[in-house]
């Protein structure tokens, strides 16, 4: 078995006690926060910390994931896989099959399919930068709580157990889906290993499983669900049959579902108020789609993103920001308020094709977005409603990097490499002169956690 020591740890003034119970946008209870885009309003982290300053405890976590960990009053909840001593023995290749006997005027069907198409149901083909193996572990799949005040293990409950059907990207492994929250009960969503729902004493209220997801290149699984009113909502692209649909919180039923023609795509669901109408954005390779969120109605869609989506969407100043930035940068501003197929109409009131995010998502502050452009070696203000001239800033090397805003204003992004750094930046200015400051000595974990 593999030792992995991932650890979880909590900054000093983040964990005060409360004489009261905590709204919603004081807490942190899904991937992105209480606005789902990055930003925490009542936010006040600390921006320096050492082994014996501002930090209040460090935890070891088991297992290996790269989850976001949520936050809700007293409780942190996050997701982990352990592999364990349990094997398998992978599978022997089967021996060629016997020619079958061709029957007159029958079709023919061919080994492979056309070039350019995908098999209905399989994964990516072979090769892949960071690809991984198909694992022969058993592994556990785990939804942790953890206390706040003293990052003791509250509960501890695995959701499934099994081997993996396909490898992982080697930057995230297994656990890559950070839970959601509503105060009331906390929702686990596995992708392949199912959706469960929880309450806050850890015991089991209804799960849901939807079959296996074949990703490209085996880059495995990792968007996260998305929560408004009594609606959870959760995407399925990959190389076979894709959807979205929707769930009620309460007891699981199905709501609505709609078809999708995807490819692997990893971005979280974005719902979105406008015009008295909520409605839900998915973004993708293919095209950036809106759904109703009361009847699942595709409400617009418009194509132009790249391929290998993972940025989360931001709304702001009555538009959507949607983006990729892997083989087709491109980043689009789209008009809420419109319907049917927008592509190429006066709907996408500007568009950016290069100096876009592959991994991260974006920040949006007033006027001015934030993005880490390509893998995180720079950061990039826009005037939302002007773009798309970007206001450049240097940050340092940031793979996959993370960033988050506290409400005053400032930002800061976690650096990747032997020893990860937290730099903290001014607060956004329109002048684009946010200073790149080490803020501490080096941390390794926060707020995923991956092995040593």
């Amino acid at each position: 078995m593999k030792l992995f020591n991932p650890t979880l740890l909590l900054a000093l003034s983040a964990c005060s006690s409360h004489a009261a119970p905590l709204t919603a946008d004081q807490n942190w209870p899904q991937w992105r926060g209480p606005l789902a885009n990055g930003i925490a309003p009542n936010g006040n982290p600390p921006t320096t910390w050492s082994e014996t300053s501002n930090v209040k405890w460090k935890v070891k976590l088991p297992g290996r994931g790269s989850a976001t960990p949520i936050v809700w009053e007293n409780q942190i909840f996050i997701q982990t896989a352990i592999a364990t001593d349990k094997r398998i023995e992978a599978p022997a290749e089967k021996a060629a099959a016997a020619p079958q006997p061709q029957v007159a005027g029958a079709p023919q069907t061919p080994a492979e399919p056309p070039p350019g198409r995908r098999r209905p149901g399989g994964g990516g083909g072979g090769g892949g930068f960071g690809r991984g193996e198909k694992p022969t572990e058993v592994h556990q799949f785990v939804l942790l709580s953890v206390d706040r005040q003293t990052g003791k293990t509250l509960w501890q409950q695995t959701v499934r157990e099994e081997v993996p059907h396909e490898g992982a990207h080697r930057d995230h492994g297994f656990a890559s889906h950070s839970p959601i929250t509503d105060g009331q009960h906390v929702y686990s969503w596995f992708g392949s290993r199912g959706l469960h729902c929880y309450n806050l004493k850890g015991a089991l209220k209804w799960q849901k499983q939807f079959g296996q997801l074949r990703t490209k290149n085996s880059f495995g699984e990792g968007n996260s669900p998305a929560l408004f009113g009594k609606t959870l909502v959760v995407t399925w692209d990959h190389e076979g049959e894709d959807f979205i649909a929707a769930f009620d919180k309460y007891s699981g039923q199905e709501l609505w579902r709609q078809t999708r023609d995807e490819s692997t795509s990893w971005a979280t669901p974005f719902i979105v108020q406008h015009g008295g109408k909520s409605q839900v954005i998915a973004s993708a390779s293919r095209k950036v789609r809106s759904y109703d969120l009361a009847t699942g109605k595709l409400l617009w869609e418009c194509a132009g993103l790249g391929s290998n989506v993972i940025p989360t969407p931001v709304a702001g100043h009555d538009m959507v920001y949607a983006m990729s930035g892997h083989d087709g940068r491109k980043l689009l501003a789209i008009r809420l308020g419109r319907e049917g197929d927008l592509t190429g109409s006066d709907a996408v009131a500007w568009s950016l094709d290069k100096s876009t995010p592959y991994v991260p998502s974006p920040l949006l502050q007033g006027r001015l977005a934030l993005l880490l452009r390509g893998k995180g070696r720079q950061a990039l203000l826009f005037r939302c409603q002007s773009g798309p001239a970007p206001l450049r800033s240097p940050a340092a090397r940031s793979f996959a990097g993370r960033l988050r805003l506290s409400g005053g204003g400032q930002w800061t992004n976690l650096s990747d490499g032997p020893q990860r750094r937290f730099h903290r930046h001014q607060e956004l200015r329109q002048a684009g002169s946010a200073r790149d400051q080490p803020a501490g000595r080096p941390v390794r974990r926060l707020p995923g956690h991956r092995r040593q």
